[in-house]
């Protein structure tokens, strides 16, 4: 029998909503895994060293690294030791795949969002000035003063490979973030380290590292997508870098950040297919240079230059600069010198203390004021447990106290570096782990309603 009006239609209860949250990309995936896997090898090259500075063959590791290389050219040439070499010019294709990366979360990665980026970029700046000052504090007034921006900069590879060793059910995303904050780290230690740690400057060679700075930007401006032109300038700029009495590495860095990184237009894409179909319709060897070309035209030439130079950053150039830094005496003397050292003592707590109050306190701030928010299932104790790890300074650390100290104020800061690093990876381990069982970073829900609120285990701290 028919009814006056209709019954209301009666809402059926049923499973909420949910999406997926946006996971890692691809291409920092692929940057994270072999920044892990290049922790292994420093590690043993770390180790390889100092058991060879402190073996019977101790005089064989400084003769070895002290030897002469170089090359002449008619009235042209560079002689330099093989530990410069290593510091100067190898780690200049380290700092060129920092600068690249950098390039690339600016241009199209996580650098974009600033809410996203306002923690870790805060807590980065955090982790620069309060380590610095803490150091200034046991060295103030004395000539180890100079050594301040030793303790500004967290080692990536060491960073990530812990994590990778012992990472929370979904550890991505508390990645992601610690590598936003090393990423904005490294831009602030290479400031300083440019700017502070020189041997003077020699205007004419620095005008000359400008032309070719400006002819860099041309060729990006140009729209140049072949490497070659690119690579040429960025060895002159080495080159001329060095003659300036800036560091040379700052060539890699710069060389990192101007080459293009931006995707291409859909369009050059698009027209890929029509060179495959004329290379199936006849395949010969001009058909399949010019259908390969087309290819490597559609992807950006900072993506290619990474894609290259990352696996022998990570897994032969970072390695053998551990094995030619790290080798560090550690006989009683020198370890009796050390314990009453302020530089060593200064170095070690500023590494420690200094990341783990300036990071969580500078990103904390950032999360009270409402400048930024932690992604994902990032919760407060995570970001406390990874400042901690931040205290990891290896491999810029090393580098930087290669050029702010000489004599036995480099072996002192080398074995702050080592000792307060150590800590560092070891209480973060520990901590992480702590939260980790209490507090996991992702439940069984990995998905959450949308526009619902945050679950309580998701807000809480």
């Amino acid at each position: 029998m028919a009814t006056d009006a209709a019954e209301p239609t009666r809402a059926v209860p049923g499973p909420p909503l949910r999406v997926r949250l946006p996971s890692v990309s691809p291409s920092v995936r692929d940057f994270l895994a072999t920044e892990a896997g290049s922790a292994v090898f420093l590690l043993g090259a770390t180790v390889l060293a100092l058991v060879w500075a402190n073996s019977p063959l101790a005089d064989s590791y400084d003769a070895l690294w002290s030897t002469s290389a170089g090359f002449h050219l008619g009235s042209f040439g560079l002689d330099l030791s093989l530990h410069h070499w290593v510091n100067d010019a190898a780690m200049a294709v380290f700092f060129c795949v920092v600068g690249l990366e950098i390039n690339r979360e600016i241009t199209s990665g996580e650098l974009r969002d600033r809410r996203t980026v306002a923690v870790p970029a805060l807590g980065a700046l955090g982790g620069l000035a309060v380590p610095a000052l803490i150091y200034l504090l046991f060295n103030a007034g004395t000539e180890a003063a100079h050594g301040w921006g030793v303790v500004m900069s967290t080692d990536t590879a060491f960073l990530v490979g812990i994590l990778a060793l012992f990472g929370p059910a979904c550890p991505d995303r508390l990645r992601l973030f610690l590598l936003t904050l090393a990423i904005v780290d490294d831009i602030g230690a290479i400031t300083v380290m440019a700017v502070f740690y020189n041997d003077g400057v020699d205007t004419a060679a620095l005008g000359v590292a400008g032309a070719l700075v400006l002819a860099l930007l041309v060729l990006r401006w140009l729209g140049v997508w072949r490497l070659t032109p690119y690579a040429v300038i960025g060895v002159a700029l080495w080159f001329a870098v060095n003659a300036s009495g800036v560091h040379a590495t700052l060539a890699g860095v710069l060389v990192g950040l101007l080459l293009p990184s931006r995707p291409m237009a859909r369009d050059h894409v698009e027209q890929v297919p029509r060179w495959t179909e004329g290379l199936v319709a006849e395949p010969t060897a001009d058909r399949e240079h010019l259908a390969e070309l087309a290819a490597r035209a559609t992807v950006p030439a900072g993506e290619r230059l990474q894609r290259l130079l990352h696996p022998w950053s990570a897994f032969v150039i970072v390695p053998v600069f551990g094995l030619a830094n790290a080798g560090v005496r550690l006989d009683p003397e020198a370890l009796r010198a050390a314990a009453t050292s302020t530089v060593t003592i200064g170095v070690a707590v500023a590494l420690v203390a200094g990341n783990t109050l300036g990071i969580t306190g500078a990103a904390t701030l950032a999360i009270r004021t409402g400048l930024g928010r932690l992604p994902g299932r990032v919760r407060w104790g995570h970001l406390l447990g990874g400042a901690v790890l931040a205290g990891i300074g290896f491999t810029i650390s090393l580098f930087i106290a290669e050029l702010a100290f000489e004599g036995e104020l480099v072996e002192q800061a080398k074995i702050g570096i080592l000792a307060g690093s150590l800590i560092a990876a070891v209480l973060g381990t520990i901590l992480l782990r702590i939260l980790g069982d209490r507090l996991p970073l992702c439940s069984p829900d990995d998905d959450l309603p949308t526009g619902l609120p945050p679950r309580p285990w998701v807000a809480g701290s």
